[in-house]
């Protein structure tokens, strides 16, 4: 395990990230494997990476793929300064390092092809989301990014595109997992990948705005208790927000969910205030909601508090009077996505990774979709060489040529658009959210013969090197990737 000399003098207490350190953000095996790269020779070698979920989050019968905007700016912007190759030399790591190396940081950039599939997209295990076509070295270094932008997203946008499947589009579903995403800048992520997956707004000011959207949000507790301890009481609290705020939605669990329902009830009869909405944070939901519905029957009711879409569906299943819900902890945490970043192909030749249980398929390859009555019949994965058969369609698309994207930016509208068009495309069992079950793949003919060969071929040069040959490598669709 390689250590880092005292560079207590580098410290940046901040931790903060903007544009210009993209480069840096990565593990430090990506650096070092580039840097052996170069010694050898093979740097420039043409070299393409899959990036693939090996397995889906328990209960989860699809992905929704989300990230690539991100990923696409990255490499755009893919650089190293003299600053950073200074504050790499200064740890001491890569003293052993060749100087064609810290020639390649110093005037390298993304110069490959990259192929995707579009966001918004319903994929499944062992299907690649994305595919970098580069010189081997800027393949590699770019793993840890593209992983980390596309697995997050991908996450997030699978769990907003289920609770817009559950709640319905007729309910209006808030995003408002700041103070839970695992960092401010995940935070933005997610309400990104939240936005696209299909809920309608952020709580996150800075996001929105820099989405071009309409930031969300009601109020908080403290308002409440604050201001009744120091004007008197919680309905002197209700009057001073909708001063500032007329017809903004109250918060009405503080004290007594009923009570406060009931004073509101009598002013808004007597025409003394309009109310668009009330929220509820705590107590029994389906109850609460009737009683309240009951008192004010033209007032939105809204709903939070660790809800994820098991519980949306507890809700409705009980006949709860909701019309919304903010959506936080549950929605930017939880079960990962296991998404990996693999070789397939070095300078023309297939290979593959035989680890137990994490195997992989050789060579550059394609998804193929098919269709019967507006919904997806299975997929059919083959290698890129492949052409489509009749009713099928491909999936991954070239979306970036020698390090330049295609084609600009797609709208969070499009995206959207896209993503509820391919949840409603899928079959009933796969979008359930017990024991769903994934649309079907199936293997091309001409993979499974690739994998075969390339199996036969790293067997009998084990065999030639004086190492036992491998066992026949298990070729179906069950493969674990």
């Amino acid at each position: 395990m390689t250590t880092f000399p005292d560079l207590d003098h580098c410290q940046n207490q901040e931790l903060t990230l903007s544009a210009a350190d993209y480069s840096l953000l990565t593990d430090l095996y990506q650096l070092t494997m580039a840097a052996c790269y170069t010694g050898e020779g093979v740097e420039q070698r043409w070299a393409s990476f899959e990036l693939f979920i090996r397995r889906s989050p328990d209960n989860f019968g699809y992905l929704i793929a989300m990230g690539l905007a991100q990923a696409l700016e990255y490499l755009e912007k893919f650089r190293f300064s003299s600053s950073q190759i200074a504050a790499l030399q200064a740890t001491g790591i890569f003293a052993g390092a060749s100087d064609r190396f810290w020639s390649l940081l110093a005037e390298g950039q993304f110069t490959g092809d990259v192929w995707a599939v579009p966001e918004g997209a319903a994929v499944f295990a062992n299907q690649p989301l994305l595919r970098v076509e580069a010189p081997l070295w800027q393949a590699q270094l770019v793993e840890t990014y593209l992983l980390n932008t596309l697995n997050y997203q991908t996450l997030i946008a699978t769990r907003a595109a289920r609770l817009r499947d559950v709640a319905g589009e007729q309910a209006t579903l808030l995003e408002f997992g700041t103070r839970r995403a695992f960092s401010p800048q995940a935070s933005l992520w997610t309400a990104r990948a939240a936005l696209a997956g299909g809920l309608d707004s952020t709580s996150n000011v800075l996001a929105a705005l820099q989405l071009g959207q309409q930031p969300s949000g009601t109020m908080a507790h403290a308002l409440v208790m604050a201001l009744s301890a120091l004007e008197g009481t919680e309905e002197q609290a209700f009057s001073a927000f909708h001063r500032y705020f007329p017809g903004a939605p109250l918060l009405i669990d503080t004290y007594n969910t009923i009570a406060a329902a009931e004073r509101l009830a009598q002013r808004v009869n007597s025409g003394e205030i309009k109310l668009t909405g009330v929220r509820l944070d705590s107590g029994d939901l389906v109850t609460l909601s009737q009683q309240v519905r009951s008192l004010l029957p033209g007032v939105s009711i809204f709903a939070s508090g660790d809800l994820d879409e098991w519980e949306i569906k507890r809700l409705k299943a009980a006949g709860a009077e909701i019309d919304g819900y903010g959506l936080g902890t549950r929605l930017v945490t939880g079960s990962p996505v296991n998404g990996v970043y693999k070789l397939v192909e070095i300078d023309g030749i297939p290979v593959m990774k035989k680890s137990s249980g994490k195997v992989t398929y050789p060579g550059r390859k394609q998804i193929f979709r098919s269709f019967a009555a507006g919904e997806v019949k299975g997929d059919r994965l083959g290698l890129i060489t492949e052409s489509p058969l009749l009713g099928e369609q491909p999936l991954l698309q070239v979306v970036m040529k020698e390090g330049k994207r295609v084609q600009p930016p797609e709208s969070l509208a499009v995206i959207r658009q896209r993503t509820t068009a391919s949840v409603a495309s899928l079959p009933e069992q796969t979008r359930r959210l017990d024991n769903p079950i994934a649309v079907e793949v199936e293997i091309s003919a001409a993979l499974q013969e690739l994998t075969e060969e390339t199996n036969r071929r790293d067997a009998e040069r084990s065999c030639v090197r004086g190492f036992p040959a491998l066992s026949k490598l298990r070729v179906d669709t069950e493969v674990n990737l």
